[in-house]
């Protein structure tokens, strides 16, 4: 079971800065504790022409791979799972992300964005998530907002997840959610 701020999840609407805030809390940690051992990965879109093509995933330390994509077109990619208009690389996404996502002894904070539709088509990705949950291990994930209501039951289980604490994220409130959630991860780092 987590103790209280050592599953933190930031959720709210397309566009509203979920991975900007993932990753202004995450270089704030590094550079005020330059010696924990973070791990993760997060998402960036990939534009052409204003337009948005695709997603590509990093690793921490700016490793990259395809994620999804509307542009590409191949024999393999036709056989690829799609979320909206963009095909899911999920062998490339596993490839780079799962290999993050491992519990190592010497690891201090996980940094997981996002944990949503086109990431959970790797069917080794939440079992890999929910063991880093199991850890005690703090961890800072994105959500995405439920869409008509309904959760993806794998985000539900995060959210209901005992000692979860869950920010919805408004343009409005992003520079205090921001100082909150590295005030509570600064204060679970010095508690584990």
């Amino acid at each position: 079971m987590a103790a209280p701020g050592k599953c933190i999840l930031v959720t709210g609407p397309p566009g509203v800065g979920k991975t900007t805030l993932v990753m202004r809390v995450f270089e704030s940690i590094k550079s005020s504790n330059p010696n924990l051992k973070i791990q993760g990965f997060y998402t960036s879109e990939i534009r052409e022409g204003g337009e948005r093509v695709g997603f590509e995933v990093f690793t921490l330390d700016g490793r990259r791979a395809p994620l999804a994509s509307t542009t590409i077109s191949t024999p393999e990619s036709s056989r690829w799972p799609a979320v909206g208009k963009y095909k899911v690389d999920v062998a490339s996404f596993e490839s780079l992300a799962l290999p993050e996502l491992q519990v190592r002894e010497d690891t201090d904070l996980f940094i997981i964005d996002e944990v949503g539709r086109m990431e959970l088509f790797s069917s080794a990705f939440f079992p890999a998530v929910l063991n880093i949950l199991q850890s005690n291990i703090p961890v800072l994930a994105s959500i995405p907002v439920p869409k008509f209501g309904r959760d993806i039951p794998a985000v539900a289980r995060m959210r209901n997840h005992p000692g979860a604490t869950v920010f919805t994220l408004s343009t409005s409130n992003r520079d205090a959610v921001k100082e909150e959630i590295y005030t509570q991860l600064v204060d679970s780092l010095r508690k584990s």
